[in-house]
């Protein structure tokens, strides 16, 4: 079932945004774009810090509201930027008004929380997408195409320490974008049936770099590294696949795959590097069209919340091994 918008049908969804903070902001500043393009109209933001909520409401010329649940009668769509610990309640307020959702990753705190959000979409019929923001990145989508099985990767996220994002670990926090994206390249329906994991805190009480080993059922390998303490930004992967070596830097927008060419005469005379046509694009934008149009559609999502919920789960496995690896540490 695919909700009805009060009559609406032919207008612009009405968007609201529910945590304006550095990256809620950002939300709302592409549905305000939309907004002037007549694709969307942002209809309100809202938060708990109301000086902060007001500022963007006037930046943006639209309302504010310091309460989420005076929106779920109101909009057709919204995105939510809330801490990881509120999704599940808000999402569920908003889902089982007919009100499609984008929730920002993690998907939730539990697995039974990302169920109950679940429960409620399938319910209202209601879409219901999460933000794993780098699929839509114009790198990964230049590369996605030249995927084929993909055999052993090496990832690196490395962040400054960010003074935000703190309700969450490392895991939670950043590792989980390269978890779903692993599981996507991999194959949604590969399960990870060995995790191995290490993590420690540095600057807060919570685990600040972790490095995890995943072994999927196909015999693919990904060793991922993440930290938000490090002195520069680094968002590289690099996997090999049979017969190429892909690399892939999100922060650049940096795409390649090195190949052999079998017919050359000597394989180092026939290595043939393809660094792929990148589009430019805002991925957050990217990723709200995309939202907006399943949203008008009553398409699946580019990323369902079993998607979701699949990156959930390899954290959560993390974290389970982080733990007892800290027990060891007595840490």
């Amino acid at each position: 079932m695919i909700p009805e918008q009060n009559g609406r049908e032919g207008e612009p969804l009405r968007t609201a945004v529910v945590g304006v903070g550095s990256l809620g902001r950002h939300h709302a500043r592409n549905y305000a774009d939309l907004t002037s393009e007549g694709t969307a109209k942002l209809s309100a933001v809202c938060d708990i810090d109301e000086t902060a909520g007001r500022s963007i409401a006037d930046q943006f010329d639209t309302s504010f509201t310091a309460d989420w649940r005076t929106l779920t009668d109101s909009i057709d769509a919204v995105s939510i930027v809330a801490p990881t610990e509120l999704h599940c309640e808000i999402a569920c307020g908003f889902l089982e008004k007919g009100v499609h959702c984008l929730v920002e990753k993690p998907i939730a705190k539990t697995l039974d929380e990302a169920d109950k959000m679940i429960s409620a979409a399938n319910a209202s019929g209601a879409k219901l997408m999460v933000g794993h923001l780098e699929r839509f990145n114009p790198a990964m989508a230049a590369l996605k195409p030249h995927v084929t099985t993909p055999l052993y990767f090496e990832i690196h996220r490395v962040s400054p320490f960010p003074n935000r994002s703190l309700d969450v670990d490392v895991v939670l926090d950043v590792m989980i974008h390269d978890l779903d994206a692993v599981q996507w390249l991999v194959g949604e329906d590969v399960e990870a049936d060995s995790v191995s994991a290490v993590g420690i805190p540095i600057i807060s009480d919570k685990v600040d770099a972790a490095n995890a080993r995943l072994e999927f059922a196909n015999g693919a390998v990904a060793n991922i590294t993440a930290s938000r303490v490090g002195t520069e930004k680094i968002r590289k992967t690099r996997f090999y696949q049979t017969n190429s070596y892909v690399v892939l830097d999100y922060v650049t927008k940096f795409a390649s795959v090195t190949s052999l060419d079998p017919s050359a005469a000597h394989p180092l005379l026939g290595i043939s590097v393809n660094k792929l046509e990148v589009t430019e694009v805002e991925p957050l934008r990217a990723e709200l069209e995309a939202f907006l149009k399943s949203a008008r559609e009553g398409s699946e999502p580019p990323v369902t919340a079993e998607d979701g919920r699949r990156a959930l789960v390899l954290a959560l496995q993390v974290l389970e091994k982080i733990e007892t690896h800290r027990a060891r540490l007595r840490l």
